[in-house]
């Protein structure tokens, strides 16, 4: 491409007024405080904002020009990514913060808070005035964007005039001395913002994310900032709040009057990009949406009919950007009640790569089988279940008690494999070529065991089995709490086990880990990234509404073992492992309304399904997902006709 091209962008960035690929965004929340109340909501700001930014669909700016910090512990940590993506954006940089809005009584200035951060002593958080400033004195974006949500947000505009009363032409000290500025606040300078419910978004983001998402109905092709700014104004004035909360906006340059996103509400958003599809004549959508408006004048039809026609003619996939790590390739259900020799394949609890587009698959619930799959490629699955191998006793019988199976491991060579059953609990080695167990059963915890022996919960004891990249360290975890171990306002305090050993050899227990699962979460599988980084996912079934499935990011570098802990919930905050969002699944796109099968009673993302097994691959080393990996998913039918065996694929970036 010529430097004259590149200058001027894709076809999708032409149709919007920003080019996505040459800009930079940084996402910054304080939801955890020592001194001042803590804001949950914030935590769900930063993930629904950038899973809807990186969007395709919606403006698409690529996952790795988006930077969310979380809860910077300093001015410099606060500031400084801002530098950094004013430095790498050279159309738009776009900075939003979250967070508690405190003043300075004594000169009313506006200072966004740090997690250490006390009410009347404004050193304690960061001035306004660093945020513009960096914004303003670095890099050469041809715009610069500026979203508050905090309390008192209003008072950054310094009392300029509003784009709604004076029009665009309005000139703002906001970022003085750029070309193109736009700041838009969650509410008056002299008001409060809210967060209503602290497992959504707060008010104002949840009004803004829900523009992007959705809309707006009977409004143009394309959304300017300022569109943007009534719709959201208008559903915040919809909402019952304790106090009324008044988004404002201020515009310098006509940025707020730039088509910024698509409008989805009116325009059907374009195909995803990274996920090809089978061979076969595409029909353009302008082409068909102005043949459905003559048919639909003819027939007396309205507008938004005509558009569904269009759909059902031409329905948009699944997939696309999950969050800033993650993508959604492709999705399959063919595996689902598959007969591979006549058996009926379901229950699938585990899985495990043997090789590019090789799998094996675990069973539970039934005598325990392992079944060899062929994927197909991650962007287009095309799964087939071979016939399967029985697992058996060391004396070639069927296993003489129920085993019922939930991690597996394909040990180095692909000879034999560890499985990890709930029932025992126990961890056995067994041949592929016969299925037959060989040597001795690994060690477990005497506290992993059920009661009378130990104290873990009948159904909730080992749930995942992985091994380190190099075969030195397995690792083991429970899906429930230990009963002496407990909860912390519904978030299961877990413990992972390591063991040290040699690939087919034998295996010791090393140390423990204690992992705190999200509200109302259970960890039901985990990955083994790196050697000393992990992948975990957290699953939750709610009757009628379905299943809840995330996967986050565990490093666990520095953490602290907690072998010797009796237990663990009387523990500081410091001990459990850190581990932060990789993707929400319910946030991956599910294409048009019906493209993904639906379950009668479930209100939440159709591609949600009963999720157990995951398995990562090797780092792609060229082609449009170089440096990242693929990440396999699969569901657990529970044997049921209304549940399905679903398996995905994912494109993920990991450090």
């Amino acid at each position: 491409m010529s430097t004259d091209a590149a200058a001027e962008g894709t076809g999708a960035e032409r149709a919007l007024g920003i080019a996505p690929a040459r800009s930079a965004c940084v996402l910054i929340g304080v939801d955890r405080y020592s001194a001042l109340e803590p804001l949950r909501s914030v935590g769900h700001n930063l993930t629904e904002l950038a899973a809807a930014l990186a969007d395709e669909a919606i403006l698409g700016i690529p996952a790795d020009r988006i930077t969310v910090v979380r809860n910077p512990e300093s001015a410099a940590a606060l500031v400084g990514p801002i530098r950094e993506a004013a430095r790498a954006a050279t159309d738009t940089l776009i900075v939003y913060y979250a967070g508690h809005g405190l003043l300075d009584r004594a000169e009313e200035d506006l200072y966004l808070s740090l997690p250490d951060s006390v009410e009347d002593q404004p050193e304690t958080a960061v001035s306004d005035s660093y945020i513009r400033r960096a914004m303003r004195d670095h890099g050469s974006a041809e715009r610069r964007v500026l979203l508050l949500d905090c309390c008192y947000s209003g008072r950054v505009l310094k009392g300029g005039m509003s784009v709604a009363d004076r029009g665009v032409r309005a000139s703002g000290k906001i970022l003085k001395g750029v070309r193109g500025t736009y700041v838009m606040t969650s509410t008056t300078a002299d008001r409060k913002s809210h967060a209503p419910d602290p497992r959504r978004c707060t008010a104002f983001t949840d009004a803004f994310v829900g523009v992007l998402r959705e809309g707006v109905p009977d409004g143009p092709e394309m959304l300017g900032l300022h569109a943007i700014f009534e719709a959201v104004r208008e559903r915040m004035a919809e909402r019952r709040l304790p106090q009324p909360q008044e988004p404002q906006d201020r515009d310098e340059g006509g940025v707020g009057l730039l088509p910024f996103v698509r409008n989805l509400a009116v325009v059907p958003p374009p195909a995803v990009t990274d996920q090809p599809s089978a061979p076969r004549v595409r029909v353009p959508r302008r082409a068909l949406a102005a043949g459905a408006l003559v048919l639909g004048l003819l027939a007396g039809l309205a507008a938004p009919p005509v558009w569904r026609w269009v759909q059902e003619l031409h329905p948009r996939p699944p997939g696309g950007a999950c969050s800033p790590r993650a993508t959604l390739l492709s999705y399959s259900d063919a595996l689902d009640k598959q007969q591979p020799a006549g058996e009926t394949l379901g229950g699938l609890s585990a899985l495990a790569l043997t090789g590019p587009g090789q799998a094996l698959a675990l069973t539970d619930n039934q005598t325990s089988r392992v079944y060899p799959l062929r994927l197909g490629s991650p962007e287009q699955l095309h799964p087939e279940a071979l016939t399967a191998r029985t697992l058996r006793t060391t004396s070639g019988t069927k296993p003489s008690e129920w085993f019922d199976g939930e991690g597996l491991v394909v040990e180095r060579g692909g000879k034999t494999i560890l499985v990890a059953s709930e029932s025992g609990p126990a961890i056995r080695r067994f041949t592929l070529a016969t299925g037959t167990q060989v040597g001795p059963d690994l060690p477990i915890p005497p506290d992993f065991r059920t009661s009378p022996q130990g104290q873990g919960q009948a159904g909730r004891t080992i749930e995942s089995l992985t091994v380190s990249p190099d075969g030195r360290y397995l690792y083991a975890a429970m899906e429930g709490a230990l009963a002496k171990d407990g909860d912390s306002r519904g978030r299961n305090m877990l413990r992972i086990q390591r063991y040290v050993g040699t690939p087919g050899g034998a295996y010791r227990l090393d140390r423990q880990y204690a992992y705190q699962a999200k509200e109302g979460m259970y960890l039901a599988e985990l990955v083994a990234a790196a050697d000393d980084r992990l992948l975990a996912l957290e699953r939750q079934y709610v009757e009628g509404v379905g299943n809840a499935i995330r996967v986050y990011d565990v490093p666990l570098k520095g953490a602290q073992p907690v072998d010797t802990h009796k237990v663990l919930y009387d523990q500081p905050a410091d001990v459990f492992v850190e581990h932060s969002l990789l993707f929400d699944l319910g946030k991956c796109p599910a294409g048009d309304p019906g493209v993904v099968p639906t379950h009668p009673g479930r209100i939440v993302n159709p591609l949600l399904e009963n999720v157990e097994g995951m398995a990562l691959g090797a780092p792609w080393t060229s082609g449009p997902h170089k440096g990242r990996r693929p990440l396999y998913l699969v569901s657990d039918d529970n044997t049921n006709s209304e549940q399905t065996t679903r398996l995905y694929a994912l494109s993920v970036r990991l450090p």
